[in-house]
């Protein structure tokens, strides 16, 4: 039994450091807080690290303690650019994903958009013809149970960066995950987003 509390304490330390070193230093990347906590905490036993959900848990108590008074209009501002880039961005069916979607958004928070499309040149043709300049990178992510290696393209929209992972339209149906056996990355289309700034 004790054994086991010092686990759930050993879970629980590394879960607020990963949320404090998320708000203070912009890391979006919960493998990569969850390594970096551990290892600054001095703990090698990679079995005791938390899932996503016990730091979402950390990083909002973190932001009601620390950011209340400019994490409302933090989100807000964020998800106002998200609804001007899926406008623009219409005919791609763009979903909004991410730390701006769920709520806890630090300071430099990117807007991640899952777009999809049959043709995902047609993204970089979008991007191109309206003169925006674009970095191109890879994601690799699950849709269903086959892991995908996908395009994307970041922008930046009116000081806000925005990251754009272009999807097969078939994998709209499916749901889609960082690993094999993660959680199911929650989204919204426009109407949905569009509602939580009513």
């Amino acid at each position: 039994m004790a054994r086991e509390r010092g686990r759930d304490d050993t879970r629980s330390a590394i879960a607020v450091h990963a949320a404090r070193l998320m708000a203070q230093d912009g890391i979006e990347d919960y493998g990569l807080a969850k390594r970096k906590a551990a290892k600054q905490l001095g703990i090698p036993d990679s079995s005791r690290l938390p899932n996503n959900d016990e730091i979402d848990v950390a990083l909002r108590q973190y932001q009601d303690i620390y950011r209340s008074d400019d994490q409302d209009q933090r989100i807000r501002a964020l998800r106002e650019q998200a609804v001007r880039a899926m406008r623009e961005l219409a005919v791609f069916d763009p979903h909004l994903t991410g730390s701006v979607l769920s709520g806890i958004a630090g300071p430099y928070a990117v807007i991640h958009l899952q777009l999809f499309t049959d043709n995902p040149k047609a993204v970089e043709l979008f991007l191109i013809d309206r003169k925006m300049p674009y970095k191109t990178t890879q994601s690799r992510l699950y849709a269903g149970h086959e892991q995908r290696v996908l395009p994307v393209f970041n922008i930046n929209v009116e000081g806000s960066d925005i990251e754009l992972t272009v999807f097969d339209s078939r994998d709209l149906r499916a749901p889609v995950r960082a690993t094999a056996e993660g959680r199911v990355i929650e989204r919204a289309r426009l109407p949905a987003v569009a509602a939580l700034l009513a």
